[in-house]
Formats: structure tokens, sequence, C-alpha cells
């Protein structure tokens, strides 16, 4: 796992299987490097296009998101125990960390500025980030989180994971925008 990946997103140490790890470091690795995305540029971007005057950075969203859902599988376990609904917390994890990794592909920055680019303007981000988790072998169960996390999922049936996933994500969408 590169070094950058680990300061970006420290929370990947959360995923406790070595293997699942080393796959989702590998997707951001190869999205970081796709357009050569800089450390700083990563921390910069606004998380998303779909909204004027985004202040909340692309890295900030992703950690936010992540540390949610986290969070609500925690909470879920204090208060109903075995009765909760199982959750797998690597594969919750690992989608947290993927869901946007496609829009590295999809932005792109032209004169200083966060731009949609040619690619993006063709496949977003939920189709690209689960070509790269198919790739490099997540299994299903994350590329679904990823595939459907958005409104390319509406109408989908959801497992657990990407129902907290979509509930997170949308949480910090809807506040932003």
């Amino acid at each position: 796992m590169s070094d950058l990946v680990s300061r970006l997103l420290p929370e990947i140490s959360e995923i406790q299987s070595d293997p699942l790890r080393r796959k989702v470091a590998a997707c951001w690795n190869e999205a970081i490097e796709y357009r050569g995305w800089t450390e700083q540029l990563l921390r910069e971007i606004p998380f998303t296009l779909l909204a004027e005057n985004v202040t909340i950075p692309f890295i900030d969203h992703v950690r936010a998101v992540c540390a949610m859902c986290i969070a609500c599988d925690k909470v879920l376990d204090q208060y109903h125990g075995p009765r909760k609904t199982k959750i797998n917390r690597d594969y919750l994890i690992a989608g947290a960390l993927l869901a946007d990794v496609g829009k590295l592909l999809e932005f792109e920055i032209v004169e200083g500025k966060a731009v949609k680019s040619v690619f993006g303007q063709h496949i977003r981000h939920p189709f690209s980030g689960v070509g790269l988790a198919f790739k490099h072998g997540l299994p299903s169960e994350v590329m679904h989180i990823i595939a459907t996390h958005s409104k390319e999922g509406t109408g989908e049936k959801r497992t657990p994971e990407s129902i907290v996933f979509h509930h997170a994500d949308f949480i910090d969408f809807e506040l932003v925008k």
C-alpha cells in the first residue's frame, strides 16, 4: 500500500482483511496515477461538481462518509446486538472508500478548476469505480456498494452494507448541496 493512500485515507487501516485492504489501495493507486493526481489536488478538489461553491474537499467527503458508515454499524451493534442485520464491516469500509474513486477518472483539472472530463461525460464514477474494483479482484459485495450508491442504483435491491453507505453518502451530499 502506498504512503499516499495511507496518508489520504487512514480509515483503510480499519479493514481487517489484509488482501482486501491491499486491493482497495491498488484501486486508489491506479485512479491517482490515471491523471497524475497530486496529494494537494486530492485534498483541494470539490467532492462533487453537481453543486455550486462546494467547499468540502473530495478526500474529506470520502473520509467523512466512511467514518459515518463505521459509526452507524457500531451503533447498530450496540443497540440491536445479535438481532441486528449482519453487516460485513470490511466490505462496508471498502465500499465506502471506493464508491467515489471513479471520480478521479470522471474529473480533470482545466485552468486550475475541477471539471468533468470527456471520459466523465460518458462514464459516471459508479461505473468506472466498479471497473477498477473488478480489475483489482474486489468481491462482488464491494462492487455492489459502488454500483448502487448513486442514482444509478435506484430501483436495485441494496445489500445492508449498500443501504448504510447510500444513506451516509446522501447525508453528506444533501447537507452540502
